[in-house]
């Protein structure tokens, strides 16, 4: 197991906590800088690849090839920050232990099988909850593997794109600048929430929920400092969510999944409403264990060693 940051590092090495948290606020400008500049210029990449493939840029619903091509762009131009930001930080702080993006998939793949072995545990448990108590009923189940293979796809690119930014980066640097790993925790996990305020049906439910889905993403991450549980997690909680079992992702409707749900019966409490599962107390409750299983189990681990 990875110990936390800085442990490496003899006391007269690491530097001062003002001098940290001031170069914080200098890689939050790098990082934005060359993400942007990046996804930029790849989003006009994307553009006039999909006007020599006659693909229709107008058509933006989560699974269209040009959504794909424009949130590829995003999640490369989010990794380019990251590189950069863990270049300039091993510069000016050769001597700290500095950490680097963390996608090191070498020792930590039962971290990626693991996310994915959450994502189903816990909608296995959501999905069949919400079923018995009446939120939903299934009315259709039709295979469309064209579209569950893209949503697939770009899914993992949301994944790779929102991970790499709020638990990569944001949580990983305010953990480098001193800040408490739990606070940090918190404190990024509302950034995360924040960053959908603006879909369709988003409420005080969701954002708390959203808030614990951070937690819950970055509670491996704060003791490992590798994504690829959190990435793993995000990619199928959303892919099983709304491709497979026909819930709206975040708000966002899909136009063909595998499963077919009819929600109107139902209460929101249960089935989420508009805004789909993460709506859901049923999803509050299991974020919650979910939370505490796994912060319980590093804990363990590191009492062990």
């Amino acid at each position: 197991m990875d110990n936390e940051v800085n442990t490496a590092a003899s006391p007269s090495a690491v530097p001062s906590r003002r001098k940290r948290m001031g170069w914080l606020i200098i890689e939050v400008l790098i990082f934005l800088t060359v993400m942007c500049v990046a996804s930029g210029i790849l989003y006009l990449a994307a553009g006039l690849l999909s006007a020599i493939l006659h693909i229709d840029t107008h058509d933006t619903g989560l699974d269209s090839r040009f959504t794909l091509l424009a949130e590829t762009a995003s999640a490369i131009g989010c990794l380019a920050g990251l590189w950069i930001v863990a270049r300039v930080h091993k510069r000016v702080f050769p001597d700290a232990s500095p950490q680097g993006i963390g996608l090191a998939l070498k020792g930590h793949a039962r971290e990626l099988w693991a996310g994915i072995g959450v994502a189903g545990g816990l909608y296995a448990i959501g999905f069949l909850t919400v079923l018995l108590l009446g939120g939903a009923k299934v009315t259709d189940a039709s295979v469309h593997l064209p579209a569950l293979l893209q949503t697939l796809v770009f899914f993992f690119t949301v994944a790779v794109f929102e991970e790499g930014m709020c638990r990569g980066f944001l949580l990983g640097r305010m953990i480098d600048a001193g800040i408490n790993k739990f606070a940090a925790l918190v404190l990024s996990s509302a950034v995360f929430s924040a960053l959908h305020l603006a879909n369709p049906g988003f409420t005080a439910l969701p954002f708390i929920n959203l808030l614990l889905a951070g937690i819950l993403l970055g509670s491996a991450y704060i003791y490992t400092r590798n994504l690829w549980f959190a990435i793993a997690l995000h990619w199928f909680w959303n892919w099983l969510q709304g491709p497979v079992l026909g819930f709206e992702v975040s708000g966002n409707a899909f136009g063909e999944s595998l499963l077919t749900l009819d929600t109107s019966a139902g209460s929101a409490l249960l089935n989420g409403g508009p805004f789909g599962f993460e709506g859901s107390l049923i999803c509050t409750v299991l974020m919650l264990a979910a939370i505490w299983l796994i912060i319980r189990y590093y804990n363990r681990g590191m009492v062990r060693d």
